[in-house]
């Protein structure tokens, strides 16, 4: 058994995933009882995405040899893939401690928690596997990303610089370099403009060297070069995206016809749920319009924990609907969804992030995406707090438009139509909730921080406490795409940005006016 085993483990460095599987099973035939054997064979069926095979694989391994803690690990990452968060905590709380020598699984640990949202478990882990096997880009770039989301920022560029200088010519670190300051001087646009004359790779393999540079030419304000490089990158993103925007506006056209007036008012009153004594407040809009500044300032309230960015909602909606399917949401499952029993999705969704809830009496979701299912919020949390963040349309949708992240932003005239269905969709929530949709207006709150601070906590029927107009020293992590900026303090830089590209953004005007949204 010794010989297969140690086969399978050399198979495992070079990713013969046949050669372990058969190894494995050659070892459960002699030995049935074999936790080396189940473990290898949830390796190979984890490689090969059958994940509910691979977790049975560890959790047999786990039952014949509990101090298997590779096992273990491996095991917590498939749970925390698969959603099942609290099973993922559980492993990891109690396996974690056996980990001090094993980089690999040291690392995988601190992924596992990354993926658990709980970053600051996930950074001495990371930190711990780079201090046992030093120079190894995979851990210094998992090291490097985790220090940016809890504001680690030196850290985070001075690992990001050693990994440059080993190797140059890679895209991503340079354009996580790109946002972690703003840049003062051209040597890193010049260095950048260096490799991509340097190694002559066609554009959808230079994305995000394209976004860097546009990035640090905007800092340094050459605005038609800037342009040229964000236009360059979404041009790329869009070639190989394989994205129809009308599949999202469909979506956003049946959700307002389903959720309506009657489908909301023949709700319960009371919704009764298995998690008590937290009233949760989603923040929504949509991205780069404030949320994560918002979701700071609230989050610096004595009363207010945030649990960042999830996709439960959209998860327990999937299920609830009983609408199969491998894509994003459909027409189809917001339909069945919506005549499901609502009190299926408010506890699926709180026992999904129940696992991430403290003492605090009220919790945060920040996932602007969640405007396109406020609806459900509303029906299933009828005391839930809802907040609906709002931007001028043309920096809104430039500001999307200038990030790697977001499908529907990559081409002026896809932010445009989406932007309109989305004005669509904002006006229908503002009409069938009311008083019960607080909105706040990102002008308004960069510009009067105090003044508008203290009527959103009022609005929220929170008491106003003087940590919230210091939301910079918040020391909470922050894994979106203003992870940087909500380190610094309030400012209004970003607030009529667009018009220093106006000449470029024409199209996009064109066709917000056309629909009859106001840009000036």
């Amino acid at each position: 058994l010794a010989d297969f085993g140690a086969t399978a483990r050399r198979a495992v460095q070079v990713r013969d995933w046949a050669t372990v599987q058969a190894c494995a099973a050659e070892i459960l035939r002699r030995d049935a009882g074999s936790a080396e054997g189940h473990f290898l064979a949830g390796l190979a069926e984890k490689a090969a995405q059958r994940l509910v095979k691979a977790a049975a694989a560890f959790t047999r391994a786990l039952e014949l040899d509990p101090g298997r803690y590779d096992a273990a690990i491996e095991l917590a990452d498939d749970c925390a893939r698969s959603f099942r968060h609290a099973e993922a905590r559980t492993l990891l709380e109690k396996y974690e401690s056996s980990l001090g020598n094993s980089p690999r699984y040291l690392n995988m640990a601190g992924l596992t928690w990354s993926m658990l949202g709980l970053h600051e478990r996930a950074w001495p882990l990371y930190r711990r596997a780079n201090e046992l096997q030093p120079g190894m880009p995979l851990f210094e770039a998992n090291l490097a990303a985790c220090s940016v989301y809890l504001g680690k920022v030196d850290e985070a560029r001075a690992l990001y610089l050693s990994l440059l200088e080993r190797n140059p010519t890679h895209q991503r670190n340079h354009y996580h370099l790109s946002r972690l300051a703003r840049a003062r001087d051209s040597a890193h646009v010049e260095q950048m403009q260096a490799v991509l004359r340097a190694t002559g790779l066609p554009p959808e393999k230079n994305i995000f060297l394209h976004y860097a540079l546009g990035k640090e030419l905007e800092d340094l304000e050459q605005w038609d070069e800037a342009f040229q490089h964000y236009q360059a990158a979404g041009d790329a993103a869009t070639s190989v995206s394989n994205y129809d925007v009308a599949a999202d506006i469909a979506l956003i056209d049946r959700i307002i016809e389903v959720c309506d007036a009657s489908w909301l008012a023949a709700g319960p009153t009371e919704v009764p749920t298995t998690v008590t004594g937290k009233t949760p407040i989603f923040i929504v809009g949509l991205p780069r319009t404030g949320t994560t500044l918002t979701e700071r300032i609230l989050s610096s309230h004595s009363q207010v924990e945030s649990i960042g960015e999830t996709e439960f909602l959209q998860m327990v909606l999937r299920q609830v609907s009983g609408v199969p399917g491998i894509e994003g949401m459909t027409p189809a499952m917001i339909e069945a969804a919506a005549q499901q029993d609502i009190g299926r999705v408010a506890n699926g969704y709180l026992n999904a992030v129940h696992y991430r809830l403290g003492e605090h009496p009220f919790f945060i979701e920040k996932w602007p995406e969640n405007i396109t299912y406020l609806g459900f919020i509303a029906k299933a949390y009828p005391h839930a707090r809802l907040l609906h963040l709002r931007r001028h349309p043309m920096d809104a949708c430039f500001a999307m438009y200038k990030q790697s992240f977001f499908r529907y932003a990559y081409t002026l005239e896809n932010v445009g139509r989406y932007y309109v269905a989305y004005d669509r969709l904002a006006r229908h929530w503002r009409a069938l909730l009311g008083e019960r949709l607080v909105e706040v207006e990102y002008e308004a709150l960069v510009r009067d921080q105090e003044g508008q601070t203290r009527r959103l906590l009022q609005q929220l029927q929170l008491d106003f406490e003087p940590a919230c107009l210091e939301f910079d020293r918040n020391e909470a992590a922050s894994a979106t795409a203003s992870s940087v900026q909500v380190r610094e303090k309030m400012h209004t830089r970003s607030v009529q940005r667009w018009k220093q590209f106006e000449r470029h953004l024409e199209p996009l005007r064109r066709i917000l006016e056309n629909a009859g949204i106001a840009v000036d």
